[in-house]
Protein backbone atom coordinates (compact mmCIF):
# COMPACT_ATOMS: atom_id res chain seq x y z
CA UNK A 1 0.00 0.00 0.00
CA UNK A 2 1.19 3.51 -0.82
CA UNK A 3 1.79 5.07 2.58
CA UNK A 4 0.98 8.46 1.16
CA UNK A 5 -2.44 7.59 -0.21
CA UNK A 6 -5.76 8.17 1.53
CA UNK A 7 -6.14 4.37 1.72
CA UNK A 8 -3.86 4.39 4.74
CA UNK A 9 -6.49 6.50 6.53
CA UNK A 10 -9.48 4.40 5.46
CA UNK A 11 -7.68 1.31 6.72
CA UNK A 12 -7.85 2.75 10.26
CA UNK A 13 -10.96 4.91 9.85
CA UNK A 14 -13.25 2.85 7.62
CA UNK A 15 -16.23 5.16 8.18
CA UNK A 16 -14.71 8.09 6.28
CA UNK A 17 -17.23 9.45 3.78
CA UNK A 18 -16.21 10.01 0.14
CA UNK A 19 -16.23 13.76 0.88
CA UNK A 20 -13.87 13.32 3.83
CA UNK A 21 -11.55 11.14 1.75
CA UNK A 22 -11.51 13.89 -0.89
CA UNK A 23 -10.74 16.51 1.75
CA UNK A 24 -7.82 14.48 3.11
CA UNK A 25 -6.41 13.98 -0.39
CA UNK A 26 -6.74 17.72 -1.04
CA UNK A 27 -5.20 18.51 2.36
CA UNK A 28 -2.15 16.54 1.33
CA UNK A 29 -1.90 18.48 -1.94
CA UNK A 30 -2.31 21.82 -0.18
CA UNK A 31 0.47 21.04 2.28
CA UNK A 32 2.71 20.24 -0.68
CA UNK A 33 1.83 23.56 -2.35
CA UNK A 34 2.25 25.66 0.79
CA UNK A 35 5.41 23.90 1.90
CA UNK A 36 7.09 24.95 -1.34
CA UNK A 37 6.54 28.59 -0.22
CA UNK A 38 6.74 28.43 3.59
CA UNK A 39 8.36 25.72 5.65
CA UNK A 40 5.18 24.50 7.35
CA UNK A 41 6.32 20.90 7.75
CA UNK A 42 9.92 19.72 7.76
CA UNK A 43 10.90 19.18 4.11
CA UNK A 44 12.30 15.70 4.70
CA UNK A 45 8.97 14.72 6.25
CA UNK A 46 6.84 15.67 3.25
CA UNK A 47 7.37 12.19 1.77
CA UNK A 48 5.69 10.71 4.84
CA UNK A 49 3.01 13.34 5.27
CA UNK A 50 0.03 11.00 5.37
CA UNK A 51 1.40 8.76 8.15
CA UNK A 52 3.69 11.08 10.14
CA UNK A 53 1.36 14.06 10.21
CA UNK A 54 -2.21 13.40 9.10
CA UNK A 55 -2.66 9.90 10.56
CA UNK A 56 -0.64 10.93 13.63
CA UNK A 57 -3.08 13.81 14.18
CA UNK A 58 -6.05 11.47 13.82
CA UNK A 59 -4.58 9.17 16.51
CA UNK A 60 -6.35 11.34 19.08
CA UNK A 61 -9.63 10.02 17.65
CA UNK A 62 -8.60 6.47 18.61
CA UNK A 63 -8.57 7.61 22.24
CA UNK A 64 -11.57 9.98 22.37
CA UNK A 65 -14.59 10.72 20.17
CA UNK A 66 -15.50 14.39 20.39
CA UNK A 67 -19.31 14.63 20.69
CA UNK A 68 -21.17 16.77 18.15
CA UNK A 69 -21.55 20.35 19.35
CA UNK A 70 -18.43 20.37 21.53
CA UNK A 71 -15.45 22.69 21.14
CA UNK A 72 -11.73 21.97 20.83
CA UNK A 73 -8.72 24.30 21.00
CA UNK A 74 -5.53 23.20 19.22
CA UNK A 75 -2.62 24.99 20.90
CA UNK A 76 0.58 25.64 18.94
CA UNK A 77 -1.06 24.27 15.82
CA UNK A 78 1.79 25.29 13.49
CA UNK A 79 0.54 24.43 10.02
CA UNK A 80 -2.74 23.08 11.41
CA UNK A 81 -1.79 19.84 13.12
CA UNK A 82 -3.55 18.06 14.72
CA UNK A 83 -6.47 20.49 14.30
CA UNK A 84 -7.18 20.38 10.56
CA UNK A 85 -7.26 16.56 10.20
CA UNK A 86 -9.45 16.32 13.31
CA UNK A 87 -11.77 19.03 11.95
CA UNK A 88 -12.26 16.98 8.78
CA UNK A 89 -12.98 13.87 10.87
CA UNK A 90 -15.40 15.67 13.23
CA UNK A 91 -17.39 18.13 11.08
CA UNK A 92 -19.95 18.68 13.87
CA UNK A 93 -17.30 19.88 16.33
CA UNK A 94 -15.93 23.45 16.52
CA UNK A 95 -12.15 23.82 16.34
CA UNK A 96 -10.09 26.87 17.29
CA UNK A 97 -6.48 26.59 16.08
CA UNK A 98 -4.02 28.99 17.72
CA UNK A 99 -0.34 29.67 17.14
CA UNK A 100 2.04 32.54 17.94
CA UNK A 101 3.56 32.45 14.43
CA UNK A 102 1.43 34.54 12.10
CA UNK A 103 2.59 33.14 8.76
CA UNK A 104 1.66 29.60 9.84
CA UNK A 105 -1.80 30.71 10.94
CA UNK A 106 -2.21 32.36 7.52
CA UNK A 107 -1.55 28.96 5.90
CA UNK A 108 -4.10 27.31 8.22
CA UNK A 109 -6.73 29.92 7.34
CA UNK A 110 -6.12 29.48 3.62
CA UNK A 111 -6.29 25.67 3.83
CA UNK A 112 -9.46 25.72 5.96
CA UNK A 113 -11.09 28.05 3.43
CA UNK A 114 -10.03 25.92 0.47
CA UNK A 115 -11.42 22.78 2.14
CA UNK A 116 -14.60 24.62 3.20
CA UNK A 117 -14.05 23.69 6.83
CA UNK A 118 -16.72 25.91 8.36
CA UNK A 119 -16.00 24.41 11.79
CA UNK A 120 -12.47 25.89 11.93
CA UNK A 121 -11.31 29.23 13.29
CA UNK A 122 -7.58 30.07 13.32
CA UNK A 123 -6.00 32.84 15.39
CA UNK A 124 -2.53 34.35 15.63
CA UNK A 125 -2.31 34.39 19.43
CA UNK A 126 -1.10 32.50 22.48
CA UNK A 127 -3.31 30.09 24.41
CA UNK A 128 -3.05 32.20 27.59
CA UNK A 129 -4.55 35.18 25.75
CA UNK A 130 -7.64 33.31 24.55
CA UNK A 131 -10.60 34.10 26.81
CA UNK A 132 -13.00 31.48 25.41
CA UNK A 133 -13.41 28.15 27.19
CA UNK A 134 -13.34 24.71 25.56
CA UNK A 135 -14.47 21.15 26.20
CA UNK A 136 -11.20 19.69 24.92
CA UNK A 137 -7.67 20.87 24.21
CA UNK A 138 -5.31 19.09 21.81
CA UNK A 139 -1.69 19.68 20.92
CA UNK A 140 1.32 18.03 19.39
CA UNK A 141 4.49 18.17 21.51
CA UNK A 142 4.71 21.94 21.79
CA UNK A 143 6.50 22.07 25.16
CA UNK A 144 7.16 20.01 28.26
CA UNK A 145 3.89 19.04 29.88
CA UNK A 146 4.48 20.99 33.12
CA UNK A 147 5.00 24.20 31.12
CA UNK A 148 2.25 23.52 28.61
CA UNK A 149 -0.37 22.78 31.26
CA UNK A 150 0.17 26.20 32.85
CA UNK A 151 -0.77 27.83 29.55
CA UNK A 152 -4.09 26.03 29.25
CA UNK A 153 -5.21 25.18 32.78
CA UNK A 154 -7.90 27.90 32.80
CA UNK A 155 -9.10 27.26 29.24
CA UNK A 156 -11.62 24.51 30.03
CA UNK A 157 -15.38 24.89 30.34
CA UNK A 158 -16.83 23.90 33.67
CA UNK A 159 -17.73 20.16 33.65
CA UNK A 160 -19.45 19.79 30.33
CA UNK A 161 -18.82 16.37 28.80
CA UNK A 162 -17.25 13.05 29.82
CA UNK A 163 -13.53 12.59 29.08
CA UNK A 164 -13.05 16.34 29.05
CA UNK A 165 -9.41 17.44 29.22
CA UNK A 166 -6.14 17.68 27.33
CA UNK A 167 -5.07 15.15 24.67
CA UNK A 168 -1.36 15.63 24.03
CA UNK A 169 0.58 13.85 21.28
CA UNK A 170 4.08 13.01 22.49
CA UNK A 171 6.87 10.57 21.68
CA UNK A 172 9.64 8.71 23.47
CA UNK A 173 10.12 7.98 27.16
CA UNK A 174 7.79 10.27 29.11
CA UNK A 175 8.34 9.01 32.66
CA UNK A 176 10.48 11.94 33.78
CA UNK A 177 8.30 14.54 32.08
CA UNK A 178 5.10 13.11 33.57
CA UNK A 179 6.67 12.94 37.03
CA UNK A 180 7.80 16.56 36.72
CA UNK A 181 4.29 17.68 35.75
CA UNK A 182 2.73 15.83 38.71
CA UNK A 183 -0.66 15.64 37.02
CA UNK A 184 -3.19 12.81 36.99
CA UNK A 185 -2.84 11.22 33.55
CA UNK A 186 -3.40 8.25 31.29
CA UNK A 187 -0.96 7.29 28.55
CA UNK A 188 -2.11 5.51 25.38
CA UNK A 189 0.56 3.78 23.28
CA UNK A 190 -0.23 4.39 19.62
CA UNK A 191 1.46 1.18 18.49
CA UNK A 192 -1.61 -0.63 19.87
CA UNK A 193 -3.75 1.13 17.22
CA UNK A 194 -1.35 1.48 14.27
CA UNK A 195 1.16 -0.96 12.81
CA UNK A 196 3.46 1.54 11.05
CA UNK A 197 6.96 1.81 12.52
CA UNK A 198 6.52 5.56 13.03
CA UNK A 199 4.07 4.88 15.89
CA UNK A 200 6.38 2.56 17.83
CA UNK A 201 7.26 5.18 20.46
CA UNK A 202 4.35 7.60 19.94
CA UNK A 203 1.71 8.21 22.59
CA UNK A 204 -1.36 10.23 23.47
CA UNK A 205 -1.24 11.59 27.00
CA UNK A 206 -4.67 12.35 28.47
CA UNK A 207 -4.86 14.85 31.35
CA UNK A 208 -8.40 15.17 32.74
CA UNK A 209 -9.85 18.59 33.43
CA UNK A 210 -9.15 18.35 37.20
CA UNK A 211 -5.73 16.69 37.18
CA UNK A 212 -4.77 17.44 40.77
CA UNK A 213 -8.00 16.25 42.38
Amino acid sequence: MNLNSVEILTQYFPDLTPEQQQQFARLQELYGEWNAKINVISRKDMDNLMVNHILHSLAIAKVVRFPAGTSVMDVGTGGGLPGLPLAILFPEVKFHLVDSIGKKIHVVQEIAQELRLHNVKASHTRAEQVSEKYDFIVSRAVARLATFYQWIQFSFKKESVPEQGLYYLKGGDLDEELAEAGLVHEVYDLNTYFKEEFFETKKVVYIPQHPTA
